[in-house]
């Protein structure tokens, strides 16, 4: 074992095979299950996805209006799962916080939470739970922090205008709710990310989905996976308060901190601009142009530009990752910003129950091995001789 390569982080160690999504850095590719990204986010609602990364296959009409209705009859949540917000919310709990301790609650109130984990159709009916009542408990607990009544769904809703209107009490327009629908998409899969690894390396103790999507929660959590677009708004609202011009704003905080990189710029698998933030920048300017508010979409554009071809890094790889555009267009959308990387949770739950069900229909528990590099034959000596 001595002489093995060691790799930090598993860096390009395979680990599973996967049918869910492929990405290809090189070329700025992202497909699920055969699909280009982009077809999928401007063709396909968010549902009709979920079942895609489930079932390997596009619904039929039949087949998703049954997918959905399962989905609807299923997203209301107990009144003892909103107490729990309640006091999450008093306590002044974070988001990710709050949906961590929300998702692991919610297995109280599933009839099937014990059901066996290689019971995989069991799973699958959790899976739909799951991905249904997150937007519910999430909305519930922002509007409860901020002292405002719970929004129950509607049932005429898809799931990422119910999520809107459950967060602002109004039922948005169709920009609004088509624009919501596809940043879901765009976030729903992205191969074996650390909180989809760490989803599956739990899953494969054969522990309860609950649990594989508690630990993607907490993985996400993390500054260095999730949180990037919230980043990203927060510097844009020191920009604007600054009253600088942003180009020269971050070039001056390159030049004073050596460390200090802009958030959203860059990604451990894309070398070139990141075919989601293409896409959610388009989007970010379609609303711009829409509402006549276009500063913060102007920001981003000037700072890409300047990324590109002032400092040529984008030919180094330092190019725009999903996260770069995301934050302009949920802030545009009314989302408090501390709420991202919990709708980027809300999300990627699609894909982590996918890989899950997958991996689990063939699975081995999965045990790394470490390389000892501590002391050896030391002689214990009694606690009252040392």
């Amino acid at each position: 074992m001595a002489d093995e390569e060691l790799r930090k982080g598993l860096e390009g160690v395979l680990v599973a095979e996967s049918e869910l999504s492929y990405i290809d850095g090189d070329e700025g590719r992202l497909v699920y299950r055969g699909y280009d990204i982009e077809d999928l986010a401007r063709g396909a609602s968010y549902e009709e996805v979920v079942y895609l990364l489930w079932h390997g296959e596009l619904p039929t009409r039949e087949e998703l209006d049954s997918f959905t209705e399962s989905m609807t009859d299923e997203q209301s949540v107990d009144q003892e799962v909103i107490e729990v917000a309640r006091r999450l919310a008093d306590a002044g709990e974070t988001p990710m916080g709050a949906l961590r301790t929300l998702v692991s609650y919610l297995s109280a109130e599933d009839p099937e939470a014990d059901s066996e984990p290689t019971d995989l159709d069991a799973a699958a009916r959790k899976g739909r739970r799951i991905t249904a009542k997150i937007p519910t408990a999430l909305a519930a607990f922002d509007r409860l922090r901020r002292d405002e009544e719970v929004v129950e769904p509607d049932e005429e809703l898809g799931l990422a205008a119910n999520f809107l209107y459950m967060l602002t009490g109004e039922e948005p327009d169709d920009v609004a709710a088509e624009t919501f629908d596809m940043a879901l998409t765009l976030h729903a899969d992205h191969g074996l990310n650390a909180s989809t690894f760490t989803a599956m390396v739990v899953s494969s103790t054969l522990a309860d989905l609950y649990s594989s999507v508690v630990a993607g929660v907490g993985a996400l959590s993390g500054p260095l996976h999730g949180g990037a677009n919230q980043d990203v708004m927060e510097l844009f609202f020191e920009i604007a308060e600054a009253g600088e011009d942003p180009v020269e704003y971050v070039a001056r905080l390159q030049d004073e901190r050596e460390d200090w990189r802009v958030p959203g710029m860059g990604h451990r698998v894309y070398n070139v601009k990141d075919p989601r933030a293409k896409i959610l920048g388009a989007k970010s300017k379609e609303l711009a142009e829409e509402t006549g508010e276009r500063k913060w979409y102007d920001m981003a554009a000037e700072i890409e530009r300047y990324f590109d071809e002032e400092k040529g890094l984008t030919k180094r790889g330092i190019a725009p990752n999903v996260d770069f555009y995301s934050g302009t267009v949920y802030y545009q959308l009314g989302i408090p910003i501390d709420m991202y990387t919990p709708i980027f949770a809300m999300s990627r739950a699609g894909g982590w129950i996918g890989h899950v069900l997958e991996y689990q229909a063939e699975n081995r528990l999965i045990r790394p091995r470490a390389r000892y590099v501590g002391e050896k034959d030391r002689e214990f000596v009694p606690v009252d001789e040392r």
